[in-house]
């Protein structure tokens, strides 16, 4: 038996009068042994196997707008909206019902041109998005859009298969995603069976199926029950302690304690943009104090001291203090109102809804552009430039 020769290639040469062949011609293989070693040839990369994005540096934002706008003949749908979003974080995109949030929305997933401004997401423009980049982002849109007679289990394999994902491969990441959004014991179900609840929750496992790295998530708790909302959110909360970085929109303002950055858009605007607690003292200044007190009392009586920033009475016997610090004036505002003959029944940090703070937002807004609620759900003309 002939030794294998390194760096050689095996090629049969032929010698007379073997039997073992037909043509009586017997086969030796001889080893032909190249002179130097073989330089492996440049392939050029297919658009299939196009190569991968220069990675990312560590604090660039995965998500960031620039001036976005889109119009739609007669009225602006979005107007100059400029922000950023952290990877590994939720932001909320909190506004009323057609505020714009959901063509910023489509305009960040590509599925709906813009009329001006940049988009960058994961790096690329939305709208040129190469194949491996879209699958690594997801959009769970506002409405049902899954296929009522297939069962759970069915529709979160077949959008599973439509990102090219094998039939081995498959069968544990629908497990998985089903396990994610509580859908196991409900797997075999027609998806017009279940609840609206566990509808949304479906459509959120459609969406995971793939493990995105970006989830784009419009209105998922539009028309659900508060338990379930919270439920929802809490799976939400998980994926981002995951290390995955979400952009929500929602029209439930209270929401917005979930996010770690919230975006208020009115009339296509972008009112505010910070985290829930700078822009609760963006809008009061500073800590609230709930002051109740044994009887009326004059709210002129606290404004001498110094570091409180504002006094209002929202009753007889209570008082609304706004203060630098609520650490450091809660005892001199008691002292004040005992030299004052004014007893202090109880007082405690106040913390606003935010109900409170996007109509405080909403109204210094329109204040400073002197119109009024009537004046600005008006529709705006489309520049002509």
């Amino acid at each position: 038996m002939a030794c294998s020769v390194p760096n050689a290639v095996q090629a049969p040469v032929p010698s007379a009068g073997s039997a073992c062949s037909p043509g009586g011609t017997r086969i030796a293989w001889q080893p032909i042994v190249t002179a130097q070693p073989s330089i492996p040839r440049p392939t050029r990369p297919s658009p299939a196997t196009a190569p991968p994005a220069a990675p990312r540096a560590a604090s660039e934002p995965i998500i960031s707008a620039r001036g976005l706008t889109r119009a739609f003949d007669d009225r602006v749908a979005v107007k100059d909206i400029t922000f950023d979003v952290e990877p590994g974080t939720i932001l909320g995109v909190v506004g009323p019902s057609g505020s714009g949030k959901t063509t910023t929305i489509r305009m960040l997933t590509g599925t709906l041109g813009r009329t001006a401004g940049e988009i960058s997401v994961l790096g690329e423009d939305p709208m040129k998005f190469r194949r491996s980049t879209r699958g690594r982002i997801a959009y769970m849109p506002q409405l049902f859009s899954l296929y009522e007679d297939l069962s759970a289990q069915e529709n979160v394999g077949f959008v599973a298969a439509l990102y090219g994902i094998g039939p081995f491969k498959r069968r544990k990441l629908i497990r998985r995603a089903l396990e994610v959004v509580d859908l196991t014991d409900a797997r075999h179900r027609l998806a017009r069976d279940l609840s609206g609840g566990m509808q949304r929750r479906l459509e959120l496992a459609c969406a995971l199926v793939h493990s995105p790295d970006v989830l784009f998530i419009d209105e998922p708790t539009a028309g659900i029950d508060p338990l379930l909302r919270q439920s929802i959110w809490d799976e939400l909360k998980e994926l981002r302690d995951e290390g995955r970085t979400l952009l929500v929109t929602t029209q439930y303002v209270a929401e917005a304690e979930y996010c770690d950055r919230v975006a208020l858009i009115v009339d296509g605007e972008l009112v505010a943009l910070d985290d829930p607690e700078t822009l609760r003292q963006m809008v009061f200044g500073g800590d609230v104090l709930q002051v109740d007190t044994s009887r009326a009392v004059d709210p002129e009586l606290l404004t001498s001291i110094a570091g409180v920033t504002n006094v209002r009475q929202t009753a007889p016997r209570q008082l609304m203090v706004t203060v630098e610090d609520a650490g450091s004036l809660t005892p001199r505002v008691i002292d004040t109102l005992r030299e004052g003959g004014v007893e202090v029944a109880g007082i405690e940090e106040h913390q606003p809804t935010f109900d409170e703070v996007f109509t405080s937002l909403v109204e210094q807004r329109r204040a400073s552009r002197g119109v009024t609620g009537e004046d600005a759900s008006e529709p705006r003309a489309v520049p002509n430039a």
